[in-house]
């Protein structure tokens, strides 16, 4: 289950990502240069003052080469490039109460087969009118905002506890290799054959991965009779306390009351969203700030802009196992374990990104500064993102698809800030002002979290249904045995 879901999150991880490099690709940056120079009426001031900002002065010349058709601004390209956020926030609480009281197993296959569908019509989309690419990228963004909550629920249901942090780590880590595999796969399909084909392979990929999930994963260990054995299967459930019966039991109602006063979940969701703003930006734009500002091609940027996350994917197997090991020892808990984790996570980016705000264009440095601010990012997954689990494993799917929601917010924030931010003004001093905001926001993540943090599980966890709700589902013979 967990090699499958991790390839499953690659695999839609590559469909949010492969945007980010094909619109390098797509747009004619030479015509939106000298549209915009000639709307600030300052044609030869503002390409010198650019040449200067930038790094390098052979850049414009393979931009040149690289132009594709669209006349497509900054601000355009933001509000490209975030519509699939918009989708991901619109399902991400639907998705994960149907992954809970229906079959997580459904879910995500239902939100790889969505992604398909649209990645498939993207080419034609694109090329009729930029409002139909924004369509399918807000139903893509429908599709993987449900990927999440499954994948929670999933774990939840599969993984015994003291293997929580490995296993959500595996699953998760996923994330960074489908994106080095999407950056590097796209670079070199929009370089050799073109930018549709990175839409076309890619899908072809996704339908693959849909037919083994579908042969080869349940939902639940007890449900499970393929490529398992019965001792696998007996420690699974005796780890988590389930029984045959509990296949069927009645789902709990979650209660809202006190899952939005706890101080536990209000640190995960406040540490979510901050550290997001950060993955998020560094996920949308690093192409962009790869080719624009560091000046590197096509081929180079996707082979640079994939590195960090592949980094990222070593250093979050690395990280998960060590942290388990550790509190398989007894040397830190589970508490301690979760805050380790989202400290790599938020303070080695928010150190590296100081640094690239002022090493101007010593590219070798901003390159491996930006290597490490990603490569740590991966504490994410064995600190906070493993957390909803830990602290109420009834409602993993619920409470990660709630953090997720309000999480995504930056991923349509982020590309249209960026976009006015460096609209004809794509200069170090712009991106400055983006990796000094984020700065803050991972000062507010890391306050937050190491202060109200907590691994272990919350009473209203164990939320039950009244003696009289139950009765009313029970036969009356059973109500009265229950009575006696």
């Amino acid at each position: 289950m967990a090699t499958m879901g991790s390839i499953g999150l690659a695999i839609l991880y590559g469909f949010k990502v492969n945007v980010s490099v094909a619109i390098v690709a797509m747009g004619n940056h030479t015509a939106v240069k000298l549209s915009t120079s000639h709307d600030l009426e300052a044609n030869s001031s503002t390409v010198a003052r650019e040449t200067e900002e930038v790094c390098g002065t052979s850049g414009v010349a393979k931009t040149a080469v690289e132009d594709g058709p669209f006349v497509w601004d900054e601000s355009l390209q933001g509000l490209i490039l975030s519509a699939y956020f918009w989708g991901y926030m619109v399902s991400l609480l639907p998705g994960g109460r149907m992954a809970e009281l229906w079959s997580a197993r459904w879910v995500m296959n239902g939100s790889v087969l969505l992604n398909l569908a649209a990645s498939l019509l993207t080419p034609i989309a694109a090329q009729i009118h930029y409002s139909f690419f924004i369509a399918t990228r807000f139903i893509q963004g429908i599709g993987g905002g449900v990927s999440f909550p499954a994948m929670h629920v999933m774990i939840a249901k599969w993984a015994p506890p003291n293997e929580r942090s490995i296993i959500a780590s595996i699953v998760y880590a996923g994330t960074a290799l489908g994106t080095v595999i999407s950056i590097l796969l796209s670079g070199l399909l929009a370089a050799s054959l073109g930018w549709q084909f990175i839409f076309y392979v890619e899908s072809a990929l996704c339908l693959i991965w849909c037919v083994a999930w579908w042969l080869m994963i349940e939902d639940s260990p007890e449900e499970q009779s393929r490529l398992i054995s019965q001792e696998e299967r007996n420690y699974i459930m005796t780890s988590l306390g389930h029984s045959k019966q509990d296949v069927h039991k009645k789902k709990l109602p979650v209660p809202w009351g006190q899952v939005l006063r706890s101080k536990p979940f209000i640190a995960i969701l406040i540490a979510h969203f901050c550290n997001n703003f950060g993955w998020y930006m560094l996920l949308i734009e690093l192409p962009t700030f790869m080719n624009q500002i560091l000046k590197f091609d096509m081929s180079s940027n996707a082979g640079l802009s994939s590195m960090p996350f592949l980094c990222m994917w070593v250093f979050t197997m690395v990280l998960s196992k060590a942290l388990a090991v550790m509190q398989d020892k007894d040397l830190i808990s589970v508490t301690m374990s979760r805050k380790i984790g989202t400290l790599f996570a938020s303070l080695v980016p928010l150190l590296c990104l100081i640094g690239v705000s002022y090493v101007g264009c010593n590219r070798v440095l901003a390159v491996v500064l930006m290597t490490i601010a990603v490569a740590c990012i991966g504490g994410m997954y064995c600190g906070f993102l493993a957390n909803h689990i830990d602290i109420a494993p009834n409602f993993a799917g619920t409470l990660v698809a709630m953090t997720n929601c309000i999480a995504t917010i930056p991923g349509f924030v982020v590309p249209i800030f960026v976009g006015k931010l460096t609209q004809g003004n794509q200069t170090i001093e712009a991106w400055r002002i983006v990796f000094l905001v984020t700065v803050i926001l991972y000062t507010i993540e890391i306050l937050v979290y190491t202060i109200f943090g907590s691994g272990n599980e919350q009473p209203w966890n164990k939320t039950r249904l009244s003696d009289e709700e139950t009765c009313d589902q029970m036969t009356p013979l059973k109500c009265i045995n229950k009575a006696k």
